[in-house]
């Protein structure tokens, strides 16, 4: 079973960016498509970015023109690029991992980050 660790969470004020990575601890993670999640206090989980094992991506709404979800395969990472940060994008974000052929998903613990002046 493949594991997620995220990291590059912190405190950034309005305006700002920030780079979260999510490592996978598999050689093979050019086969899984990753996504990043989020979920606020008192709020469900929601998808923030997604991005296949093609290319292909899907963004949220409310983060649109605003964030990238990247990978390098060769060093079995993700990212997740935030930039014009809101308040509203204060919360834990994971990583979600899932094989392509069919597995279970894989999620991340998440990193927290807090968007305030």
């Amino acid at each position: 079973q493949v594991q997620l660790v995220e990291s590059g969470g912190g405190l950034v004020p309005p305006g700002g960016s920030l780079r979260l990575s999510c490592a996978a601890s598999t050689s093979i993670f050019n086969r899984y498509a990753v996504a990043w999640y989020r979920q606020a206090p008192g709020k469900p989980r929601e998808l923030v970015a997604f991005l296949g094992t093609h290319g292909s991506t899907n963004y949220g709404d409310s983060v649109k023109g605003r964030f990238t979800i990247s990978r390098d395969n060769a060093k079995n990472m993700a990212y997740l690029e935030m930039n014009s940060l809101k308040y509203e994008d204060t919360a834990v974000y994971y990583c979600k991992g899932v094989l392509v052929a069919g597995g279970i998903p894989t999620w991340g613990k998440g990193t927290l980050v807090t968007v305030s002046s």
